[in-house]
């Protein structure tokens, strides 16, 4: 009986060895299938075997005996949690269906009430996340913001169901958190593409295109190479925009531009290269955002007055409601209605011999004599005046004639750090480069 035994141990040892998973499964499956019956346990001791072996039945009542699955699931109730971004067109019943949410209550609400109305509905890129129920009633609605000139706090808006079954709304304030992000990327096709694939927000895309004007961001070649680093505002740990760019580092066709923003005490901030000397231009490349030109500075048949007639400025094609900004620092010298244009503006700038003109706008943010800095919105694209359709109509004047914009924005500020700043800005570069040769190792490691 011991020879056995012993046999039996050997066999079940060299079965364990070879398969452990199978003896594992096997004690596993006993092990389950002894839940709901009985459960027998056999000692191989020479010494006990022998002992009287005891069966033990032990009943288990069921938790959900006589309970159907809609009675176990009429108490359960969950939350449901999404964020979205507001639109210009939305309604607020638009912004309820894509936040998931089925409550025509609050759709009236949001209609009805001043403060959600006006502080939500119309407006665009404002954060929005909604807590619902989970038959799909709105509990929650909270909205975030940055007041425009404002970058040290923001607004929230809370809208909350009350007991009777309303809501009440609430508008208060709380300080933005500013965060660094790192990111880099390959061009396979465009800018916007790379920067998409790369998670990177087309507002720090379209700084980097007015950071390197060298570069021709409209004809990229495949294999081209970036790295940022770049601020972000923060609410409630929530990505409400990005900010400025920091860093950058683009290769172009193997040549590599560098550039860091650095603002001395008492003075603008302005890019610089690595070595110190400023990429600072007199003017932008564009009064827009990294568009494409619909009609150069050019002889062309006018298309209203069905005439060829010198065409004394450059039209930049855009959707209606695009942001229009200032290509230099100045003074506005005329907004208002004037013929042919529209609404336009006049910027008179620091070379008093300077102004740009901005026509056909679909709006005016500025007055007559107000002092604007290179890049600030001064109204957004529109078709007034004789226009065939949304557009840009963009001058540049120099002693009242009319100049090709393109060849007096190639004009540089040399404006390079004092050297009372050197050593600062010296620390500051060797940082900058750390930061960048970090995002590049983390895009090829994540990239690989």
């Amino acid at each position: 009986m011991v020879s056995a035994s012993h046999s039996l141990l050997a066999r079940l040892a060299q079965s364990a060895k070879h398969h452990p998973k199978r003896i594992v499964a096997a004690i596993a499956s006993l092990l389950l299938t002894a839940g709901g019956g009985a459960f027998a346990v056999a000692s191989l001791d020479q010494e006990t075997e022998n002992l009287p072996i005891h069966t033990v039945i032990t009943p288990v009542d069921s938790l959900v005996q006589g309970n159907t699955l809609a009675q176990l699931t009429s108490d359960t109730r969950f939350s449901l949690y999404r964020s979205e971004y507001t639109r210009n067109t939305d309604t607020a019943a638009s912004l309820l269906q894509r936040l998931g949410i089925a409550d025509p209550q609050a759709v009236s609400f949001l209609r009805n009430n001043p403060q959600a109305s006006e502080n939500i509905l119309g407006r665009t890129g404002r954060l929005v996340t909604a807590q619902a129920s989970n038959d799909h009633q709105l509990e929650k609605l909270i909205v975030r913001w940055v007041v425009e000139g404002n970058n040290t706090d923001f607004q929230r808006l809370t809208l909350q169901r009350n007991a009777a079954g309303s809501f009440d709304v609430v508008i208060d304030s709380a300080p933005l958190e500013v965060r660094t992000r790192m990111a880099g990327g390959t061009i396979q096709s465009t800018l916007f593409a790379a920067t998409d694939a790369a998670g990177i927000p087309d507002h720090i895309a379209t700084q980097v295109a007015d950071i390197f004007p060298e570069i021709n961001f409209r004809r990229l070649f495949k294999g081209d190479r970036f790295t940022f680093v770049y601020e972000t505002l923060e609410a409630d740990g929530e990505l409400l925009r990005s900010n400025r760019v920091l860093s950058a580092q683009f290769v172009n066709r193997g040549k590599t531009y560098e550039a860091m923003w650095f603002q001395e005490p008492g003075q603008r901030g302005s890019y610089y290269a690595m070595d110190g000397s400023s990429l600072r231009r007199a003017y932008l490349n564009a009064p827009l955002e990294f568009t494409r030109i619909s009609s150069n500075f050019s002889n062309r048949f006018h298309p209203i007055l069905k005439t060829w007639r010198k065409h004394l400025g450059t039209d930049y094609a855009a959707p209606t409601g695009t942001k229009v900004r200032t290509v230099g620092d100045g003074v506005v010298e005329f907004a208002g209605w004037q013929n042919g244009f529209g609404n336009v503006v006049y910027v008179k700038h620091t070379n008093a011999s300077h102004v740009t003109v901005y026509g056909h706008l679909s709006r005016i943010d500025v007055q007559k004599g107000q002092r604007v800095e290179q890049g600030d919105g001064i109204g957004a694209v529109g078709s007034t005046g004789w226009s065939t359709g949304p557009h840009l109509h963009f001058e540049f004047r120099v002693n009242g004639a009319h100049q090709d914009p393109q060849s007096i924005v190639a004009e540089n500020v040399n404006n390079p750090i004092s050297e009372k700043v050197k050593a600062a800005f010296k620390v500051q570069a060797d940082q900058m480069r750390d930061q960048l040769a970090s995002a590049d190792l983390i895009y090829n490691t994540t990239a690989q």
